[in-house]
């Protein structure tokens, strides 16, 4: 075994949990990485688990994945783990390649038997010398024998005491990583509070994997986990799904606008449905529909009713919601439709993590049917964006796309809860009683930004008509002109321009000498972050800017990358927001790295990717 008798002080560290998709390995990461946040830790989690609703126990297909990453400077989940759990020879198997080559292995040998050996289609009967591990990395632990021995006395049935064994090991991570227990039990005892007898199981299973880690293995290196300054407040650890929501909430209040969601469940996205539909109490209205269709159209409705309207859905529904966002965009009605991308295209990937919706959000639609298109850049970031999108729709009267994907959705940060006062009031373009009285038009419109103002039905002396058709732009009236056809078409596109008059600029970071600019788009951020701070360190200047805006794109964007000898767009997917780039700078050089293998980048592919295209340049 390692050698050690001290504490050994880390300033961050990766974690990867793997099993079973029935093994608990999803609730095991969520709480370390909760208690941790709770310790003023930065973090940063990627959940990785099969579309497979529930493959054969032990088999290589069914094994799910939970990867933490603690401590300061945290941008990223980490390239490879420091530690990994593996509660099977499948995982083990499956999960090797994502450890350090130092790093630790915590196993249940008593799942090392011939016939969970055969079903992981190991050859020999020592997995962990088919797989050349050192065996002085593995700390082996009769996981199944001592959750028995446990809860022996427990009344609980042998299928009950199974489902604990994710606490006896995350029982052992704390040990490892010097996590109070109290906290992890504080947490326990708000998931089953109504269930006291599964609290109490968990409990003394959660103890027994901390001794058992300090009294049989005090000989392992134990780790302190090194914390930054923060600002004060509250924080908490919160997934980019929940974040929306949460965003889409603050956004209700600070509009005066009741919260409508319209939606119907699809991964990676339907956990925001979940989340509204607890929020009666803040008045807000989660209706599931019978279909991504009905969920658009609903929303639209309520858009005309006067709420802030939402639909969530993923790739495969908003093709499906396009002809009702086409509605919207003609209507000019404020609507939020987010859209949390997964592998395509049809079902794809419906679990793993990709960007291939961009040209689908900018252009899927039938005519020319402009709207804005933003992205979140990190799970906390996806509170700020949906209030942003919520902003954007309701006081420039159109539809916004928000671009999330399952990585950031599923994946979790360190939050500090804002005070309402830290986000801006959202106006509504509302129809005064001035404009009753000179006769009021549905598309008259403020000269400077050109929306149109909202009339909310009920509203006395408004009584008025929108829909699909074409309107004339001084009347009102459905019309078929060819030139007025032309002028409305200007206008819409023009009035979504002028959003970009109130977003924020581009920030570059990095080094702002440098002739080669990174970019990137929504939840590649901290991987390309990270990627150019360790490439600025190697002394390769770099500087780094994130789309977070793309249509419109803001304010002196162009400008900005015309002024680098080399533009390299990192996306995961193959080159879309590079050709959007390209369209708009045609006489650029847009150099490309790529990924789409349903999985987030490394920090190291993007690394390798910017000097392989600086040294061809140099060429």
């Amino acid at each position: 075994m390692l050698q050690s008798t001290n504490v050994q002080t880390l300033d961050r560290v990766v974690v990867r949990f793997s099993g079973d998709s029935g093994d608990g390995m999803q609730l095991a990461g969520n709480i370390f990485s909760n208690v941790s946040a709770g310790e003023g830790n930065q973090i940063s989690t990627f959940p990785d688990y099969p579309a497979e609703i529930r493959a054969p126990q032990g088999s290589l297909s069914g094994v799910s994945g939970f990867q933490v990453h603690i401590g300061k400077g945290v941008h990223t989940p980490g390239d490879e783990a420091d530690v990994l759990v593996a509660m099977n020879p499948a995982a083990l198997k499956t999960n090797l390649q994502y450890l350090k080559p130092s790093g630790i292995i915590i196993c249940d040998t008593d799942t090392f038997r011939p016939a969970d050996l055969k079903k992981a289609l190991y050859t020999t009967d020592d997995p962990i010398k088919e797989l050349g591990i050192d065996p002085k990395r593995v700390m082996g632990v009769p996981m199944t024998t001592l959750l028995k021995n446990t809860l022996a006395d427990s009344g609980m049935d042998p299928k009950a005491i199974m489902k604990c064994k994710n606490m006896l090991a995350l029982g052992i991570i704390c040990w490892l990583f010097d996590r109070p227990v109290e906290s992890v039990l504080r947490k326990l005892q708000a998931k089953f509070a109504k269930k006291p007898a599964i609290y109490e199981a968990n409990a003394k299973v959660i103890q027994a994997g901390w001794d058992y880690g300090h009294n049989t293995h005090s000989s392992m290196p134990t780790y302190r986990i090194e914390t930054e300054s923060t600002r004060p407040g509250t924080y908490t650890d919160v997934n980019g799904n929940t974040a929306t929501a949460w965003g889409l909430i603050m956004a209700s209040q600070k509009s005066g606008r009741p919260l409508f969601l319209g939606s119907y469940p699809i991964t990676p996205a339907t956990d925001i449905l979940h989340e509204l539909a607890k929020r009666k109490d803040l008045g807000v209205k989660a209706c599931q529909m019978e279909d991504e269709i009905a969920g658009v159209c609903s929303a639209i409705g309520a858009s005309y009713a006067g709420h802030l309207a939402v639909t969530s859905t993923s790739g495969p529904g908003l093709a499906l919601k396009g002809e009702g966002i086409g509605l919207a965009v003609m209507a000019e009605l404020p609507l939020v439709v987010i859209d949390v991308q997964r592998g395509g295209p049809s079902t794809g990937l419906p679990t793993k993590t990709e960007q291939t919706d961009l040209m689908q959000a900018l252009y899927g639609r039938n005519g020319e049917s402009p709207l804005c298109v933003v992205a979140a850049v990190s799970p906390t970031d996806c509170f700020t964006m949906a209030f942003e999108a919520a902003r954007i729709a309701i006081e420039h009267m159109t539809p916004v796309i928000l671009l999330t994907d399952a990585f950031i959705a599923n994946g979790s940060s360190a939050w500090r809860i804002p005070e309402a006062d830290e986000y801006p009031e959202i106006k509504p373009n509302f129809v005064t009683p001035e404009m009753l009285e000179k006769g009021w038009k549905p598309f008259l419109r403020d000269e400077e930004s050109l929306v149109r103002y909202w009339a909310v039905p009920g509203m006395e002396g408004a009584m008025h008509r929108v829909g699909g058709l074409e309107k004339d732009v001084k009347t009102s009236v459905i019309s078929t002109d060819g030139r007025n056809h032309e002028e409305m078409v200007r206008i819409r596109r023009e009035k979504i321009a002028r959003i970009a008059d109130s977003i924020p600029e581009l920030t570059v970071h990095g080094n702002p000498d440098a002739k080669t600019l990174l970019v990137g788009w929504g939840g590649t951020y901290g991987h390309l972050y990270t990627a150019c701070e360790e490439l600025n360190a190697q002394g390769r200047n770099v500087a780094f800017v994130q789309f977070r805006y793309i249509n419109p794109m803001p304010k002196g964007a162009l400008d900005l990358i015309r002024k680098y000898d080399n533009v390299i767009v990192a996306e995961l997917n193959t080159g879309m927001f590079a050709d959007y780039l390209q369209m708009h700078l045609p006489m650029k050089e847009i150099m490309r790295i790529n990924k789409v293998e349903g999985q987030p980048f490394m920090v190291k592919e993007i690394v390798e990717g910017v000097i392989k295209h600086i040294d061809a340049k140099a060429k």
